[in-house]
């Protein structure tokens, strides 16, 4: 019986010229149109002498501006230096409402040469970086009723002065408490910097001794694992210190992660650039921790867009090529990367200088910032927003760390969240079982009936023990 050969087709057989047609329509369908510019805003980073725009710095030259000694001693460290330094420019009517808002600040003043040239001082009530640094009187809003000065309760889980173990296998050292600058929204306002007219300081640890006391209790505790180490702020710390505390915790067996958190790249970029001690002792001990199989990262706080410039980069750089790992956690505020857009911007803007976003928090509930914070409904949007914007790595997850030590919460995560009252109830099942957590929307967000509710105790206190009910807690909540 005859059979008839079929020919074995391969990739090099010619196609119908209708196949080929139908290919190249499909390849069609299949290219993307180009990107608008404006998505590649992310790398259109602010150069050249732009702090000769402030009159204090016209004749300042590049490599003076660049050294981070210079950067240190010309920050402004009273109102009285900082408003000195903006009084030929700002309006007077600025200048007296600055005045009155930091009468009422729960933090010092601090505030270095190069945040200050950041400003566009000609809409100072508007300027990102202005409204973290430099409180008005006339945006002060009373404090929620349910905020406390220690809202995270770091003080209860610190079992030696300047040491928090909450988390199982993680502890939280803060061997200082001064920074490069003063947030005003700072959580630890309780014990950074200066006492000021409304907050007496607690002490952290500061001495050799204190030190010494968090290493023995490191080493005691098996379980810990990851450390990180901030204040105050590890830009601060003296190269020896950092390589001191650095070699102590890789020297404990146990100990596989350490983090120096700082603000510093965000503010004073250029210490990176310029203090090569120090930059040489945090990569001795990044490099000591590889050779020992640990991780060792620089966790830093990008809040705004319009922190990062062509110095920022540069300094990144630098990192990037001892091999340094820099994450960052931002803080959702008002007024400064609450807009989605914004948001994203500052995302895709830290991806572009090799720096990973990795947290965003809510603000937390510390006092006299209430006009900075936002709602968790805002959270949500703005984190919708953001996901899927770059890739999954470069997204940072959007958390609330829980009123009462209930540690960070994924935002989403609720148990229940009453919308119109502002009330969102958290568990935290690992950190501290069977109990809940509350964080509260600010008041002046709600509407005027939810607002109304508020100013009566025994109704908050119902609304409040609803929302955990409804959660299913008690009333034996962990308040704020």
């Amino acid at each position: 019986m005859e059979t008839t050969e079929v020919p074995f087709l391969t990739a090099a057989t010619e196609t119908s010229p209708t196949a080929a047609k139908l290919s190249a329509g499909a390849a069609s369908l299949r290219r993307k149109p180009p990107a608008d510019p404006s998505t590649l805003e992310h790398r259109r980073l602010r150069g050249g002498e732009f702090w000769r725009a402030i009159p204090k710095y016209r004749d300042v030259d590049e490599a003076t501006f660049l050294d981070h000694i210079w950067q240190a001693r010309n920050s402004v460290k009273t109102v009285d230096e900082l408003l000195d330094t903006i009084k030929d420019f700002a309006d007077p009517r600025f200048i007296d409402d600055a005045r009155a808002g930091f009468r009422h600040s729960p933090m010092s003043v601090r505030v270095s040469p190069y945040m200050i040239a950041c400003i566009d001082w000609t809409r100072p009530y508007e300027d990102p970086i202005r409204i973290q640094f430099i409180p008005l009187g006339s945006r002060q809003r009373p404090d929620h009723p349910r905020l406390v000065l220690d809202s995270l309760h770091e003080l209860d889980d610190s079992p030696v002065p300047g040491l928090t173990h909450r988390y199982v296998d993680k502890a939280l050292f803060l061997p200082l408490s001064t920074c490069p600058v003063y947030c005003r929204f700072c959580t630890r306002s309780y014990a950074v910097g200066l006492d000021t007219d409304t907050v007496d300081k607690v002490a952290l640890a500061k001495t050799s001794r204190e030190w010494q006391a968090a290493f023995d209790y490191i080493a005691s505790r098996p379980e810990l694992e990851d450390i990180v180490i901030s204040g105050g702020d590890t830009y601060q710390l003296a190269p020896r210190n950092l390589r001191l505390i650095g070699d102590t915790l890789l020297d404990i067996e146990h100990v596989r992660r350490m983090r120096f958190a700082t603000k510093g790249p965000a503010v004073m970029p250029m210490k990176i650039l310029t203090d090569n001690e120090w930059v040489e002792a945090l990569a001795a001990v990044a490099e000591r921790g590889r050779s020992l199989g640990k991780d060792v990262v620089l966790h830093t706080h990008f809040n705004s867009p319009n922190e990062i410039t062509q110095i920022t980069q540069r300094a990144m750089a630098r990192l990037a090529s001892l091999g340094i790992f820099v994450r960052n956690q931002s803080v959702l505020i008002r007024g400064v990367n609450d807009r989605p857009e914004t948001m994203q911007l500052l995302v895709k803007r830290l991806s572009w200088i090799n720096v990973h976003p990795y947290y965003v928090y809510m603000h937390d509930m510390v006092k006299g910032v209430e006009d900075l914070r936002t709602t968790i409904a805002t959270a949500l949007d703005v984190e919708k927003f953001v996901r899927g914007a770059t890739a999954g790595f470069n997204t940072p997850t959007f958390v609330c760390d829980a009123p009462g030590g209930g540690g960070k919460r994924d935002v989403h995560s609720f148990d229940y969240y009453d919308r119109e009252n502002g009330i969102a109830v958290y568990s935290a099942p690992s950190v501290k079982p069977g109990k809940h957590f509350v964080y509260f929307d600010p008041i002046e967000d709600l509407a005027p009936s939810a607002q109304s509710r508020w100013r009566h105790p025994r109704t908050a206190e119902a609304m409040v023990a609803e929302a955990i009910a409804a959660a299913g807690g008690s009333r034996g909540y962990v308040p704020a």
